[in-house]
């Protein structure tokens, strides 16, 4: 059979997963009167809710003859340790821009990366149906792109697709505005090269992607680099020093079909498959034939550069919603993600306690600790620190290059709040429809919090794209949050009397009835000092009734952070209570007497 093997590029949101539900309806895939969910390859709750791509997923159609297995990446560069690997198992890669929105940061990551392995890409501009579409901009900002990550002449000559992924039509001419998919199954058949493998050579195969079965165990996924292999041929591991890790057999070989993946007798070099069967090899290992004794070649992986301790939930109301309390299964659940997930690093602190959890970025982490609420896990977050490093004596940091589009009207207070961020503007231009897009080098240090801040300054119509760009000199101290917080001096329930004259002095995030304890923060003080209330105090009842009857309380209602704006929000002596049905904030050290010693070292320090 004719096999082509393809990627997915494409920022978030430009329609990457809605155009592959519709290769798999016009490739008949699915039948037509079978039910599916839109986005079918969005599977998993979070992907869902968020709408975004996390977990890079292979699927296969098969058109005239051709099967095509195409490969959903995730269009954030904090699952950026992902798309490295998995480019290593296509031949061709089909870069997605939004006819209006252009080529993003983001696209950038990954088709640097692909043009770096040599793939040679088809563009489609996608959404040529909107109101504001400007096609031939767009199509010079990436032949830009590609000019400016050092594409060769070949890359450069690439073919165009006009497309609407929502409407199920692709043409070569940009004013057609109907058909079927049809030009673009042709185009991938056409200029994706098949794989050029030898299929005479002993079995290899290079792990990309790992996950576990109920029934299977540890399911490994990747590409036949060459030879064949079937059921039950005895293998063995390889790391990247050609150390054999463990031998076992392939007890079962499975290749995808649609959103499926099926059990196949054998396979052979350029198939995309999973392979069960074996209980250490991990991403990067090589698995091959026993007589094999050199490994394949892993792409290096781009190193964390910000981290969380997770710490075991010892506030007074642990263990009251989550089943998952110890620390011995905190570690666990940590170590099997990092197996899984090679961009993540843990490891354990002295007092046995917290685990420092080493990532790409606020929104990959944010992502981990969600998952792991919604197991039942309950847990105590940190601040988020960047990842420092040390160069001929000198102290670096990693700085993101930060894209920002914003109406005209809101440009000043966004350069202004940067710059306060230690941030250098490197371009400043008009985008159209009375917006500009603005770019910085900024340290991810002042990153960290920013998010929640700009969109209130920007009436929540800004967009913020940010990428990791390099390390750069220390840029010293970064100013954090001005205000102080409201701590809770005592444990009880939330009063609405007493919540009532709190108001004044600065924004709640309770509400009456709630549970608090001692060293919790109840929410944030108008001016630049923490202070200790009571938010528990009732009415005193006497039995002379006032003159004027009592005024029933109007509270304005609490401000409910999500996980990552909590995360973003605290300061380096606060944590995140986070347990399957609540967010708490408080402080890390509960006791007012122990807060102020830390404070008085921390200052003699």
């Amino acid at each position: 059979m004719n096999l082509r093997n393809v990627a997915i590029i494409a920022h978030v949101d430009h329609g990457k997963t809605t155009l592959v539900d519709q290769l798999f309806r016009q490739s008949g895939t699915f039948r037509d009167n079978q039910r599916v969910e839109e986005r079918a390859m969005d599977s998993n709750d979070l992907e869902k809710e968020r709408g975004i791509t996390i977990l890079a997923k292979p699927t296969s159609v098969e058109w005239n003859g051709t099967r095509i297995n195409i490969v959903d990446t995730p269009g954030h560069a904090d699952f950026g340790g992902e798309v490295e690997r998995i480019l290593s198992m296509v031949d061709g890669v089909i870069l997605l821009v939004d006819s209006s929105e252009g080529a993003m940061p983001q696209t950038k990551f990954v088709t640097g990366k692909a043009l770096k392995l040599g793939l040679r890409p088809i563009v489609v501009v996608n959404k040529v149906d909107r109101p504001d579409e400007r096609i031939q901009e767009v199509l010079d900002e990436v032949f830009d792109l590609f000019v400016s990550l050092d594409a060769t002449d070949e890359q450069l000559d690439f073919p165009v697709l006009y497309a609407s992924g929502r409407n199920g039509y692709a043409n070569a001419e940009p004013d057609k505005r109907e058909g079927t998919l049809e030009p673009l199954f042709q185009k991938i058949v056409d200029h994706v090269p098949p794989p050029a493998l030898d299929v005479d050579a002993p079995f290899t195969f290079l792990v990309t992607l790992l996950d576990r079965d109920n029934f299977l165990g540890r399911v490994l996924t990747g590409r036949v680099t060459s030879g064949k292999i079937k059921a039950n041929q005895a293998i063995h591991a390889l790391d990247m020093d050609g150390n054999v890790i463990e031998t076992g057999r392939a007890s079962k070989i499975m290749s995808f079909r649609g959103l499926e993946r099926v059990p196949v007798d054998e396979a052979s070099a350029g198939d995309i498959i999973s392979l069960a069967g074996l209980t250490v090899a991990t991403v990067s290992n090589t698995i091959a034939d026993t007589s094999v004794s050199v490994p394949i070649q892993a792409q290096p992986i781009d190193p964390p550069t910000l981290s969380m301790r997770f710490a075991v939930n010892d506030s007074p109301m642990a263990g009251r919603e989550g089943s998952k309390v110890t620390s011995r299964m905190i570690r666990d659940r940590l170590l099997r993600e990092a197996e899984s997930n090679v961009a993540i690093k843990v490891t354990e602190a002295a007092d046995k306690d917290s685990f420092e959890v080493a990532g790409r970025g606020e929104l990959q982490l944010g992502v981990l600790i969600e998952t792991m609420r919604r197991e039942g896990f309950e847990l105590g977050i940190s601040r988020p620190r960047v990842l420092l490093q040390e160069e001929n004596g000198q102290k670096m940091e990693p700085y993101e290059t930060v894209i920002i589009d914003v109406d005209d009207e809101h440009s000043g207070s966004v350069v202004e709040k940067m710059n306060l961020r230690k941030a250098e503007m490197t371009d400043m231009r008009p985008s159209g429809g009375g917006k500009t897009r603005i770019t910085f080098s900024a340290p991810s240090r002042g990153m960290i919090g920013y998010h929640g801040e700009f969109l209130s300054d920007t009436r929540g119509t800004g967009i913020m794209n940010r990428l990791f760009e390099k390390y750069g000199p220390y840029k010293g101290v970064i100013e954090g949050r001005k205000n102080g917080v409201l701590i809770s001096n005592g444990t009880g329930e939330a009063n609405a009397y007493s919540l009532n004259s709190l108001e004044e002095r600065g924004i709640l995030f309770v509400g009456h009835g709630e549970a608090l304890y001692e060293g919790m923060i109840i929410g944030e003080n108008a001016k630049p000092d923490d202070l200790e209330v009571n938010p528990m105090k009732a009415k005193q009842l006497t039995n002379i009734r006032s003159s004027g009857k009592d005024d029933a309380i109007r509270l304005t209602p609490p401000k409910k952070m999500t996980l990552e704006q909590a995360i973003a929000y605290i300061d380096d002596d606060e944590m995140v209570e986070v347990t399957p049905k609540t967010i708490r904030l408080r402080k890390r050290f509960l006791d007012p007497h122990e807060r102020k010693r830390q404070s008085r070292a921390k200052q003699a320090a």
